[in-house]
């Protein structure tokens, strides 16, 4: 899927187009390049610190450096089998700190939780600061009366789902029921933890420092340089959606980003310019990294 896209958004593009891309990327100030890629390390460690909050009520104290090796891991699975990097980082812990898998891999869930409730407040601010934008695009192009009867089932179909899971005997309903309490109390348990304030501050920087490498990349493009945070947060929240899409984003990072330039105003050529050398230096940098990591993994021994 990931190659097939690559293909499509170069085939797609015409031959003038990709020269441009390619010009502006080969004449990238690297400067901003690696100030990204920095962020994104800072934001790997804290991670890596942040994973001991959720282990230490359970009983473990997890060392941080076999946690940055176990995360660092993951980011590498990710980009070869898609969303394989969570349960290899459950596994890796497990191993190398004697943690129960289940313990680990439950504090996985957990955390990815709380990174949606940020994400998802995210996308409300990016949604506010182009609020005029977005009510003139769907003036022109939605129809009130269409949107109206499909905002209407869908608050019907929710509140017929939630009776459901609420009074159904059936196994399967009953097992979904479960699931969502089970991830609620996951979310409760972030505020009942010890260090929850800490937990809370260092889930704060690590966003921070993912709009960071990726605001600080529009320096690199010159038809970027001047683009509003409103601009930024709207394509980061989108490219963040599209990365679980494929392997670590492959294809879909760049045409998404691209797009949501392109929609409020900017050249469909710089939003590819920019998706594709984000897309690269990360992913770049989570193969090397990841993969020493995987090989100080493989033959790491216990004391």
């Amino acid at each position: 899927m990931g190659v097939f896209l690559v293909w499509y958004q170069l085939s797609k593009m015409t031959p003038s187009q990709r020269d441009t891309v390619w010009e502006d990327i080969i004449n990238a100030n690297p400067i901003w390049i690696i100030i990204s890629i920095v962020f994104g390390i800072l934001s790997h460690c804290s991670r890596a610190y942040r994973w001991k909050f959720l282990l230490e009520p359970l009983g473990y104290k997890p060392k941080f450096a076999t946690s940055f090796l176990a995360i660092m891991f993951g980011y590498f699975a990710n980009t070869f089998v898609i969303r394989s990097g969570e349960f290899l980082r459950g596994v890796s812990l497990s191993k190398t700190d004697n943690i129960p898998f289940e313990k680990t891999f439950g504090t996985i869930v957990a955390e990815r939780i709380a990174d949606l409730v940020v994400l998802l407040l995210i996308m409300t601010t990016a949604v506010l600061l182009q609020s005029t934008a977005l009510i003139g695009y769907f003036k022109e192009n939605a129809n009130p009366t269409g949107f109206i009867i499909l905002l209407s089932v869908g608050v019907i179909c929710g509140i017929i789902g939630l009776r459901l899971l609420k009074k159904s005997s059936h196994p399967l309903i009953q097992k979904i029921r479960d699931f969502g309490l089970g991830l609620l109390d996951g979310i409760k348990s972030i505020f009942r933890m010890k260090h929850n304030t800490s937990f809370i501050l260092h889930t704060i920087f690590i966003w921070s420092m993912y709009i960071g490498m990726f605001w600080i990349m529009k320096f690199s493009v010159p038809g970027t340089t001047e683009a509003p945070l409103g601009v930024i947060l709207a394509a980061f929240v989108v490219g963040g959606f599209a990365m679980s899409a494929t392997n670590a984003g492959m294809g879909i990072y760049p045409i998404v980003v691209a797009t949501t330039f392109s929609f409020f105003g900017f050249e469909y050529e710089d939003g590819v310019t920019f998706g594709w050398l984000l897309w690269v230096s990360q992913t770049i940098f989570n193969i090397i990294v990841g993969g020493v990591c995987a090989l100080i993994l493989l033959f790491y021994k216990k004391r």
